[in-house]
């Protein structure tokens, strides 16, 4: 299944909030500049063109970002 970039941030929120137990959130924003520096490819394309992507690469790509995200929260 593919994912479009709100149910990715979705997704990637819920890990980094389960995997670290703050409350950090992951905006589809977050997600499009995961894509525009490289940390995520798009899996595929919707009917409008908009990027799909795949559930383990979003998950590389949160764990990826995860430190820096934290520490610019003052999470970690």
């Amino acid at each position: 299944m593919l994912y479009t970039t709100t149910q990715a941030a979705r997704h990637a929120t819920e890990w980094r909030q389960f995997g670290t137990g703050t409350p950090a959130t992951v905006t589809p924003a977050a997600v499009r500049k995961w894509a525009s520096r490289g940390h995520l490819d798009p899996a595929g394309l919707d009917d409008q063109g908009r990027p799909l992507y795949a559930l383990p690469d979003i998950a590389r790509a949160e764990q990826a970002t995860r430190g820096r995200a934290l520490r610019l929260v003052g999470a970690g």
